[in-house]
């Protein structure tokens, strides 16, 4: 106890001479909140695009911090979050952002903010608007000088930035980032999180006629009975408009499989008859000297069956869509770099049938042809 009163005074004089120890309160004492603990900044997707920047701004979130004590105490307030560089925090793996604080308050009157890098030293950068630096607290001053106090309080600003290849997704996905906001001498904390989603862009395919195709109605005699028939082709146009420019690439799945009497991905069934055979099969080709995109010129047929990794070269002869290689197209004639971004396709879909020899179904009753399938877009 002796010790404690020398203390007490061998302190004062040097309060007098400008020094004020920092002040610790009990975390009882002390109230620290946030106006909003969640800042999301909504669903993304490659519609939003102000420019071929190599990032994209998010938005900006504001937020209200305040911390109350009831004595005088040290107010600084450390944000402990993963650093993406001297200026931003890491936002998951492609994405960051960075905190703006300003508009300072001090026991009811307006001060200036210090940015410092532990309790109790000095500031490295004030002012009435500052970054908030991984790393770093901030502090109330005013004339250079921390203050303590009952009663801090400030708005933040935060902005979130990803990079543009982030938004280049297949599946929609959620991205968080936590941090938390540290009183040290309060003994209080809070945590804020950041919150975004992100979605492909969304591209819609339309066939012409509904999708329907009519080959009329057939004979026997129109048929052979020992060998299959070929059956005039049919067209139907295909559309694919996307919300913005989008690398795609298309499939089709077969709605009756294991009905064509070819095993083939690029072979389609038409259906069985009465006693379960086979009628046939047909196939969807695409001949790029009939497709056109936006402002191209012409385009080329690219494919990949390595999901998207590799692409062929790219030519201009016709090709049949699969269901397992990726069809797509690219401006650029011999390219190997997949697909160009499109907003806005336009091709024609020949439909080629094929029926099996008559001598294979049952021809007692009618038949009808009942292939079916739907032409995937897949987001690259």
């Amino acid at each position: 106890m002796n010790l404690y009163r020398c203390l007490l005074v061998t302190l004062a004089p040097l309060a007098l001479s400008g020094f004020t120890p920092f002040a610790w309160a009990s975390a009882d004492d002390c109230q620290f909140n946030l106006s909003q603990p969640v800042l999301d900044y909504g669903l993304m997707n490659r519609a939003i695009r102000s420019d071929s920047a190599p990032e994209r701004n998010l938005g900006e979130r504001q937020l209200s911090l305040n911390l109350s004590c009831s004595t005088p105490v040290d107010l600084s307030v450390f944000y402990r979050a993963m650093a993406a560089t001297a200026k931003r925090f890491h936002f998951a793996e492609l994405g960051s952002y960075q905190m703006r604080i300003r508009d300072a308050v001090l026991d009811g009157q307006a001060v200036e903010i210090g940015l410092i890098a532990g309790v109790g030293q000095p500031p490295a950068e004030t002012g009435s608007n500052l970054i908030w630096r991984p790393d770093h607290g901030v502090v109330p001053i005013k004339a250079g000088v921390p203050l303590q106090g009952r009663s801090f309080s400030a708005q933040l600003e935060v902005t979130a930035w990803v990079q543009e290849h982030g938004m280049q997704v297949r599946d929609a996905v959620s991205w968080e980032a936590s941090g938390v906001f540290d009183a040290v001498a309060a003994g209080r904390t809070r945590e804020a999180t950041l919150r975004a989603r992100f979605a492909p862009a969304a591209c819609e395919p339309v066939l012409s006629n509904g999708g329907v195709v009519d080959f009329g109605k057939l004979s026997k005699n129109d048929l052979n009975p020992d060998k299959s028939t070929r059956l005039p082709p049919r067209s139907l146009t295909l559309r694919v408009g996307c919300d913005a420019p989008t690398a795609f690439a298309l499939i089709m799945h077969d709605n009756r499989s294991g009905s064509a009497t070819v095993n083939s991905e690029i072979y389609y069934g038409l259906g069985t008859d009465s006693r379960n055979n086979k009628i046939g099969l047909y196939s969807l080709n695409v001949d790029p000297a009939n497709a056109s995109a936006d402002s191209f010129a012409r385009l080329y047929r690219t494919d990949s069956t390595t999901g998207g990794v590799a692409w062929s070269t790219a030519s201009a002869s016709p090709i049949p869509i699969g269901q397992n290689s990726y069809l797509a197209f690219t401006d650029s004639a011999g390219s190997n770099a997949g697909p160009v971004m499109i907003q806005n396709l336009s091709t024609r879909v020949t439909v080629d049938a094929v029926i099996a020899p008559t001598n294979s179904l049952d021809l007692s009753t009618a038949i009808d042809l009942d292939g079916a399938g739907t032409i995937e877009i897949i987001y690259l």
